[in-house]
C-alpha cells in the first residue's frame, strides 16, 4: 500500500506481492478491507476497480471485508462497496467471485459483546455455495442477540423508533468524526510522528522516527524496532498501541496503530503522554 498517496493500492505492489506468494503457495484469495484497518483509509471506486481487475486476471476470490462501512469521516469521501463496482464493471467480470463480509461487533455500533455478521456471496459456483451452506450448517450459529441486533442493523428501525434511531446513530458518528480530526492534528504536532487523514474506521497508524541506537537496542533484545517502543510506551505510560511490524509494513518504515475509540478527554490524556514519551524517547536514544 502506498503511505504516500493515503493508503491506496498500487497494482504494480499486487502483482509483485502475487508473485511473491507464488514462490510459497499458489494463491486462491485477495482479502481487503475497507475502510481500513489498520491504516484508516477509505478506498476510492477506481482503485476498487483496479483490484477487481487484478483479482479476474488472476482467478482470485475476492474477500471484501466491510465492516468498518458506516464509519466514513471525510467531508468528501463515501463509502463503495466492492458489489456496486463489480457490478458496475459489466458482464466481463461476472466470473469474479465475491465474499463481502459485514458484523455488528464493529462499525458505529461497535457492540463488540454481541456476536453477529454475515456474508454475501456474490458470482460464486452453486456448488461452492452449496457447499458453504453445508458447512455452517454443521457449525454452531450466533446467539439469538447476535441474530436479533444483526436484524437491526440490515433493517433499521421504522415507526416512532426512527427518529430516534437516526438521532442516536448521528450523534455517535459525529462524535467518532470529532475524535478522528482530532487525533490526526494532534500526532501531527508531535515531532517525528506523521500521520495521514483518517478516512474510515476506527484506527490511525502513523508513521514514527525511531532513532538509530533505539533501533540497535532493538536488535539486540530481538526485538522489531516499533515493538521496542511500544514496549516502552505501554511500561512508562500504560498506553497500549499496537506496533506496526506486526501489520508487515514497508521496509525501514515504523508505526503503530491505536484506536479512536476511547471518549473525547481520554483521548487527550492519552496524546498528552503519547507526546510527553515520544519526545524523551527520542532525546534519551539519540
Amino acid at each position: 500500500m502506498d503511505e504516500s498517496n493515503n493508503w491506496t493500492l498500487k497494482t504494480e505492489e499486487l502483482e509483485r506481492a502475487y508473485n511473491e506468494a507464488k514462490e510459497r503457495c499458489a494463491p486462491k484469495a485477495i482479502c481487503v478491507i475497507n475502510p481500513g484497518n489498520p491504516t484508516g483509509q477509505n478506498i476510492p471506486p477506481e482503485n476498487i476497480a483496479e483490484i477487481i481487475k487484478f483479482a479476474s486476471k488472476h482467478n482470485l476470490l475476492v474477500m471484501a471485508d466491510e465492516v468498518y462501512q458506516t464509519n466514513v469521516w471525510g467531508d468528501d469521501d463515501k463509502f463503495t462497496s466492492f458489489k456496486q463496482v463489480l457490478r458496475e464493471l459489466g458482464p466481463e467480470y461476472d466470473r469474479v467471485p465475491l465474499a463481502s463480509f459485514h458484523s455488528v461487533s464493529k462499525g458505529f455500533m461497535g457492540e463488540c459483546g454481541l456476536r453477529g455478521g454475515y456474508c454475501e456471496m456474490t458470482n460464486f459456483d452453486p456448488e461452492v455455495k452449496a457447499m458453504l451452506q453445508k458447512l455452517i450448517s454443521a457449525s454452531l450459529c450466533s446467539s439469538t442477540s447476535g441474530q436479533v441486533a444483526i436484524s437491526c442493523m440490515v433493517k433499521a428501525p421504522t415507526g416512532d423508533a426512527a427518529e430516534l434511531y437516526e438521532t442516536e446513530t448521528n450523534a455517535v458518528l459525529a462524535s467518532l468524526k470529532e475524535r478522528s480530526i482530532m487525533v490526526h492534528e494532534k500526532l501531527n504536532e508531535i515531532p517525528g510522528i506523521v500521520c495521514n487523514n483518517l478516512q474510515g474506521a476506527m484506527y490511525a497508524f502513523p508513521r514514527i522516527e525511531i532513532p538509530k541506537a533505539a533501533i540497535e537496542i532493538a536488535e539486540s533484545k530481538g526485538m522489531q524496532p516499533d515493538f521496542f517502543y511500544c514496549s516502552e510506551l505501554l511500561e512508562h505510560t500504560g498506553i497500549c498501541v499496537v506496533p506496526g511490524s506486526g501489520f508487515w509494513q514497508y521496509p525501514g518504515t515504523f508505526h503503530f496503530r491505536m484506536t479512536i475509540l476511547p471518549p473525547k478527554d481520554q483521548l487527550v490524556v492519552f496524546l498528552e503522554k503519547l507526546a510527553k514519551f515520544h519526545v524523551e524517547f527520542r532525546e534519551k536514544y539519540v
